[in-house]
């Protein structure tokens, strides 16, 4: 007898996706809904194993859409995912240094401290993980490495778990002042002048170099070189686990319907992308041009391209290498373009 599909358990990161989107605007809701399946949201789950799936990858029939390096941490500890799309929205990397330090280029980093997070309790430290990727590719630009800095550990005690998110008007909000400071532990050693450098991505390093007056030392997250601005989010993982794909192949590709049609409609309503996005990450729109440019409606696409593929290979390389996850892996193996072929025969179709 066929298993029935009662619930969708989605999870986004607080960035730039399609199926953040879809979220927000209802669509995911409306498509299941039609076929009397519910949507349930891991990160408000009030169940700490649930949450952590949202990291972990082990909730049955569920879709995950951001940053990579849970998803493919899950996969080299051998959980059964698989990956329906992959989307690369550039954003800013940055390695920002206090005004006092001097620092003024790359090659200035030499010799100095980098404040890097140190989540102990964690399965998988992404945090950590981009900080260094972020570093190691700046780094390389002036022929230096990681091991031409001192490492200074900022050590976090807090789970990434550890709440429930809230959803406060389609944002989802973590208010607790101990994750807080756990999420901005490295922020604080550089303003009290405990190392002298620090890598920020994102809406949260624009706004951090801004309202402390930082300096910006590089932005890798605007270098012509693809696989220099390779890390977490570039590309993103849409991720789902192989029960729903095997037995709801039609719910996975329902999923990337809602992906596409997203990324369609963005392309006539920059206005209220940007509307969405400040949601998403829990900002502004004005931090999200500067974070994810102008154009920021154009940086929602889907697919799985070979810039796409390439980068996500390099990228798991470096954790492995770093050992992050036990062994590199061929990712090509992991990914299943069926959803996605039927869900552009689809569109094409209709």
């Amino acid at each position: 007898m066929a298993e029935t599909l009662d619930t969708l358990w989605y999870t986004r990161c607080p960035v730039p996706t399609g199926l953040g989107i879809a979220i927000q605007n209802g669509w995911l809701e409306e498509a299941f809904r039609a076929r009397g399946i519910k949507l349930g949201s891991i990160l408000e789950s009030n169940d700490f194993k649930t949450r952590e799936s949202h990291f972990s990858h082990t909730v049955r029939n569920s879709v995950r859409h951001g940053g990579n390096i849970p998803a493919i941490s899950a996969k080299a500890l051998g959980r059964d995912t698989r990956v329906i799309g992959l989307s690369w929205a550039d954003e800013t990397q940055l390695i920002l240094a206090s005004p006092e330090s001097g620092i003024r280029t790359v090659a200035d980093l030499k010799g100095r401290r980098f404040g890097l997070p140190k989540w102990r309790n964690v399965e998988i430290d992404f945090s950590r993980a981009q900080a260094i990727r972020g570093l190691e590719n700046a780094l390389s630009l002036e022929g230096l490495s990681v091991g031409d800095v001192e490492i200074v550990d900022q050590d976090i005690d807090v789970h990434y778990s550890d709440e429930a998110a809230r959803n406060v008007n389609g944002t989802l909000a973590r208010g607790t002042t101990s994750r807080a400071r756990a999420n901005n532990l490295e922020l604080i050693a550089l303003l009290r002048g405990e190392v002298d450098a620090i890598f920020l991505k994102g809406v949260h390093g624009a706004q951090a170099a801004n309202q402390f007056g930082l300096t910006t030392v590089i932005d890798t997250g605007i270098h012509p070189d693809p696989l220099i601005r390779a890390n977490n989010g570039t590309p993103r993982t849409l991720a789902v686990d192989g029960n729903l794909l095997d037995n709801h192949f039609d719910a996975a590709v329902t999923i990337v319907e809602q992906v596409l049609r997203v990324e369609a409609w963005a392309q006539d309503n920059p206005s209220d992308v940007r509307r969405f996005l400040a949601r998403e990450t829990n900002s502004s729109e004005y931090w999200v041009s500067i974070a994810y440019g102008q154009d920021a409606q154009t940086r929602l696409k889907t697919d799985l391209s070979e810039q796409n593929v390439t980068g996500i290979q390099d990228f798991t390389d470096f954790l492995a290498r770093w050992k992050f996850i036990p062994d590199t892996f061929d990712v090509r193996s992991w990914i299943d373009v069926r959803p996605l072929e039927a869900a552009r025969s689809a569109r094409l179709a209709g």
